[in-house]
């Protein structure tokens, strides 16, 4: 959903701090499958369950731990699945809960655990609650959502929604707003209303009754909204104003996560996981303090925004290594102690990192390598999107018709009614649109990229032929091969996973450095973020009695560490005892 914000919850207890220090999702690496661009099985174009079943081998060789699945349950597909109309029903184009209960039996056969996703901070105006919701003011479930009268013939406040325009949709039946942050075809559940907060808990129970090994909850930190849901100030020339700041990290979050730790999750060996929009640190240790039984993880978003001008993601601006050394830096020192960060530069609602921070044409490989050494090698738990692995790159569709996202296409309209020029608004999406990562994976260099018989329900990204996972499993210089030993080296060594992590050369124009220590062990990690030639030396500080190089993404690296040239996107990583 939303530009990249998530909740897990993933099996581990719940015992306290020493227990929660050797929890099996801290040393796990996780893959997000985006059910509908993984692989059809059946020509419809659109991926499946089956599909993914055909393809466990693939990602268990791969050496991952953990798969989160995207939203498979019904809904209308207004955004993607992530506008649900039944909880407990799996969609018609992804197949039958019969599939999907063969599909957690297959994962689990190969030693690998399932991550449902799950979006309570709103429904499809579908679901059954809203269809009665919607019936009269006095309906049962009216108060399941969140319904207002209008202030002088107008919205009952000035939020904007998320992917545009205003965030109240009027319901002509009864007279009234209803409250939507996202989608109008996605009303906001009213968290308010305990009966509501029950049929959550007791739909969270039916899964995990089933087996599965935790739920991805999408924008958890937006379901506590401010009493009276006041007006917002909006920026010069803007209609609407954001409202965030009455709807993020609300007044009850806290009580709402413990009272479904205390009703659904300590029942199980279960692990929690928040995308949070708008976390900042302070929030994020409270939120995943083991003390306070609330969450494990949250998915932050801080470095993924970064490269947004004043005017939000569309507003483009190039990415400064130096923000990106302060951002991931201060999570890193915030959690250090208690919680635990999730890492990640891609997902279904992030461009593709290799085009976005990399280089995707020259330096596609190389760059790749090194963005996934600077992630998978600091403290927290590393998130693999599909595709990630291969390189997979951005994509520059000829016209607007051939995109899917609801957001895309909104901010196409706006955008052309304000008066932007077509080329500005095609850079925009070509660079940050949620569709680059949306193509189908690019499974060889066939039709469609070996993803369907049939017509995609998106294009393929017509660089299939030269990426694809056949091409890449038979070379060992590859970006896959290159993440399976990021991998392998993080079940490995203790230091990956447990190490204090340091920052040096924090002013170095084009070097991402940081050490990793534990024990007698200190692990030296040295990104080179640019296409240039740079020297980097090693602080004078860093002391050790022998070296060993675990890792590069360069061949025959030689030379003394303690000062040398990096060649373009070179990455190293030693380890020094």
């Amino acid at each position: 959903m939303l530009v990249g914000f998530v909740f897990f919850c993933f099996k581990a207890n719940n015992k306290g701090a020493d227990n929660m220090s050797q929890a099996w999702w801290k040393q796990s690496v996780i893959y997000q499958i985006y059910p509908r661009s993984f692989m059809d099985s059946n020509g419809d174009g659109i991926g499946d369950l089956q599909g993914i079943i055909s393809k466990l081998d693939y990602l268990k060789n791969l050496g991952i731990d953990v798969i989160w699945l995207s939203p498979v349950y019904k809904s209308p597909n207004d955004d993607n699945g992530y506008d649900i109309s039944d909880y407990q029903d799996i969609m018609d184009e992804f197949g039958t809960l019969a599939d999907w209960e063969q599909l957690l039996h297959e994962v689990h056969n190969r030693g690998m655990k399932l991550i449902m996703d799950l979006v309570v901070n709103h429904s499809s105006d579908e679901h059954a609650w809203f269809v009665e919701s919607r019936q009269s003011k006095g309906n049962p479930y009216r108060d399941y959502y969140i319904w207002r009268e209008g202030k002088d013939g107008k919205e009952p406040n000035n939020w904007a929604s998320n992917f545009g325009g205003s965030a109240w949709e009027y319901d002509e039946q009864t007279g009234e707003y209803f409250l939507h942050l996202f989608s109008k075809k996605q009303p906001d559940l009213n968290w308010e209303n305990e009966r509501l907060r029950q049929e959550v808990y007791d739909m969270m129970t039916w899964w995990l009754e089933k087996g599965i090994d935790g739920f991805r909850m999408d924008v958890i930190n937006f379901i506590s909204k401010v009493d009276g849901l006041p007006d917002d100030e909006p920026k010069p020339g803007q209609k609407y104003a954001s409202g965030s700041k009455y709807y993020r990290n609300g007044p009850r979050i806290h009580e709402y996560f413990q009272e479904m730790n205390e009703k659904v999750l300590r029942k199980y060996d279960v692990m929690t996981v928040g995308e949070m929009p708008g976390v900042k640190p302070e929030h994020a240790e409270l939120y995943t303090d083991p003390s306070r039984n609330e969450l494990n993880m949250v998915f932050q978003f801080e470095h993924m925004g970064l490269d947004n001008g004043p005017n939000g993601k569309w507003d483009l601006k190039p990415l400064d290594l130096a923000d990106l050394k302060w951002s991931l830096s201060r999570w890193q020192y915030a959690l250090e102690h208690k919680g635990w960060n999730s890492l990640y530069f891609n997902n279904h609602d992030q461009p593709r990192v290799v085009s976005r921070f990399g280089n995707d044409r020259e330096y596609r490989e190389k760059s790749a390598k090194m963005l996934g050494t600077l992630l998978h090698m600091m403290k927290g738990t590393p998130y693999v999107y599909q595709g990630e692995e291969l390189g997979m790159t951005n994509v520059k569709f000829d016209s607007i018709e051939e995109y899917r996202d609801i957001e895309t296409l909104n901010m196409y309209k706006e955008y052309q009614e304000k008066g932007v020029s077509e080329e500005s608004i095609m850079e925009s999406i070509y660079a940050k649109g949620r569709d680059n990562a949306r193509t189908p994976m690019q499974w060889d260099d066939s039709e469609y990229a070996g993803f369907t018989t049939g017509t995609p329900w998106i294009a393929v990204n017509p660089n299939y032929k030269q990426i694809n996972a056949k091409q890449v499993i038979e070379d060992p210089k590859s970006v896959y091969h290159y993440y399976r030993k990021l991998i392998e080296l993080r079940k490995q060594y203790d230091v990956i996973v447990h190490g204090r992590y340091k920052l040096i050369e924090d002013t170095h124009p084009s070097v991402y450095a940081y050490t990793r220590q534990l024990h007698e062990q200190t692990l030296v990690v040295i990104c080179n973020f640019y296409e240039e030639e740079c020297e980097f030396t090693l602080p004078e500080n860093i002391h050790y009695d022998r070296l060993e190089l675990l890792l590069s993404n360069e061949d025959n690296v030689r030379g003394d560490i303690q000062s040398f040239t990096l060649n373009p996107y070179e990455a190293r990583i030693y380890l020094l005892k």
